[in-house]
């Protein structure tokens, strides 16, 4: 291994051949370039490489192998476990590479690795197109897809990595691998699900769905004393909703410019997506029946106004922590825990969300992709974000004893893209509750294969066997 006098030699010869900039802790841009979205990661990398091209990919990933110098590979850096940066190592930046280009013909969509969803967004939906993405515009594309991705699209057409078609990967021995059904098809099973820890993605292709001109967007409030009458209107109406209609249930406690009181309100966001707005408010109305809104704002909006809606709050420089389950009845048990945890939303920022699933993503074979659960009905995320330093701990604390409130009641399978910052003294056993023992199993198998020495060892890490 080299020192770091040799290690300082090497930044210097990487800086004279890449198209990007080597941002060490006396540049000015330092300061900036080592924060990621959650501010609770506040940590200071040796170097940040800002790739101007695919091209400046390899070399940052031939250095890191040959020094021994940990690596963090950042797309969007909205990752709530911090993953897109390292104490005093090496972080590839890719956020400058956020090209995307749609063929509108065959709705096929190319995509760079340091997209965000508000880039994607941007050149697909004026073509009419959607590819399904997550609930924050700022997210990237590259962890959210890898992940997983659900979003306001997941019923009608699946998560993000469902809608991938093809990979392009440089591995950690440095070569170039196109991934897809018949090409290397163990490894695009791994991409679908498995994170980022058997390569790095320089090209994401997608096949792009249709998208209405307006969909039906909007939320029905409701106060304190309405909320079990409201789980419960929720838990009925999501039986036999059509794909096109996807919800989310939050209970939160929001900041005061959103102009709903210091208490805390249980929020029933919905998205209807097919082409008759008139039925999608049919179905709201059922909902309206059986759960009158204290409060409600629903209405035609455009597809780009409604993807970024949430984006307020989640700033960068949030601190956040995360927890999440997987459920398949939401009953009058379950309903009792969940109120007991909304029992303790007494600081602005906390809350969890319920993502109704079925549809489009329960109908993907559970094997098809390394994704962990499709069997859930619901997805249970449990949140919180907030500025001051000095809550970190009660805070993250909260989640903690929340998650553990409702694991009796959870199925099996972790969300890793809802899934903070652990630090497990048993990684493998960590990763078995993320995906349970047999994809476990065959994603050790295909990471020993792919990154046998764990360069991408910053995720939620599955351990090659030869590590």
């Amino acid at each position: 291994m080299d020192t770091d006098r040799d290690l300082d030699q090497s930044l210097q010869e990487l800086r004279s051949s890449l198209s990007g900039v080597v941002i060490e802790p006396d540049h000015p841009l330092y300061e900036d370039a080592r924060r990621v979205w959650n501010g609770m990661v506040d940590v200071h990398p040796r170097a940040v490489v800002r790739a101007g091209s695919i091209a400046d990919v390899e070399p940052v990933l031939d250095l890191a192998q040959r020094t021994g110098t940990p690596l963090a590979v950042r797309g969007g850096g909205h990752n709530v476990a911090g993953h897109g940066t390292v104490e005093a190592g090496l972080v590839l930046d890719l956020s400058l590479l956020r090209g995307v280009d749609v063929n509108a013909e065959t709705q096929i969509v190319t995509v760079e690795p340091g997209a965000t969803l508000a880039d994607v967004d941007a050149a697909t939906v004026p073509h009419g197109l959607a590819v399904p993405l997550g609930v924050i515009s700022a997210t990237g594309v590259a962890g959210l897809t890898l992940g997983g991705g659900v979003g306001w699209l997941t019923r009608a057409c699946g998560l993000t990595l469902d809608n991938l078609i093809s990979a392009e990967v440089i591995t950690s021995n440095l070569e170039h691998v196109h991934a897809d059904a018949q090409n290397s098809p163990d490894l695009f099973w791994a991409l679908r699900g498995g994170g980022g820890n058997f390569g790095l993605v320089t090209s994401f292709v997608y096949r792009a769905q249709r998208l209405p001109e307006q969909v039906l967007g909007g939320n029905l409030v409701y106060g304190r004393p309405h909320w079990r009458q409201a789980l419960q209107a929720f838990a009925r109406w999501t039986e036999d909703l059509p794909d096109e209609m996807t919800s989310i249930l939050s209970i939160i406690r929001l900041p005061s410019e959103y102009g709903v009181g210091e208490e805390p309100v249980l929020v029933i966001g919905v998205a209807w997506v097919g082409a008759d707005l008139d039925e999608g408010s049919r179905l709201v109305d059922r909902l309206r029946e059986h759960a009158p809104p204290d409060a409600e704002e629903i209405e035609p909006v455009q597809w780009l106004a409604w993807q970024s809606a949430m984006d307020g709050l989640f700033p960068k420089g949030a601190r956040g922590y995360w927890k999440n389950a997987s459920f398949s009845r939401l009953d009058d048990e379950v309903i009792d825990a969940l109120l007991e945890i909304a029992g303790e939303l007494t600081w602005i920022g906390t809350g969890f969300d319920i993502h109704h699933m079925d549809g489009a993503f329960g109908r993907v074979a559970e094997n098809a992709t390394a994704f962990p659960n499709r069997s859930a009905r619901y997805w249970l995320n449990i949140y919180g974000f907030w500025q001051d330093p000095s809550e970190d701990s009660r805070l993250t604390a909260f989640a903690r004893r929340a998650h553990a409130a409702v694991e009796p009641h959870a199925d099996d399978g972790q969300y890793v893209n809802f899934l903070g910052a652990e630090h497990e003294t048993d990684p493998t056993g960590a990763v078995q509750e993320v995906y349970g023992g047999h994809k476990t199993r065959r994603l050790i198998e295909i990471k020993t294969r792919y990154d046998p020495t764990n360069l991408f060892r910053l995720n939620h890490n599955i351990r090659p066997a030869s590590v």
